[in-house]
């Protein structure tokens, strides 16, 4: 029974925690490419990436 009930408050948990949204943005596309590849170098990913600077630039403007 517990885990029932442990694993209905991880899902809503994890629902809370989910990415729901999108942002939309134009760049060359050579930019992108070279940035994309950078990343796949780094062995990481733009959207990681995009969102660790979004992240980033909020914390310093809150400041």
């Amino acid at each position: 029974m517990t885990k029932s009930i442990d694993k209905k408050a991880s899902s809503k948990k994890d629902q809370e925690n989910k990415k729901n949204s999108q942002l939309i943005i134009r760049i060359k596309k050579e930019e992108r490419d070279a940035f994309v590849e950078l990343c796949d170098e780094l062995d990481t990913s733009a959207a990681r990436e995009i969102r660790m600077f979004i992240r980033d630039f909020l914390r310093k403007q809150g400041d």
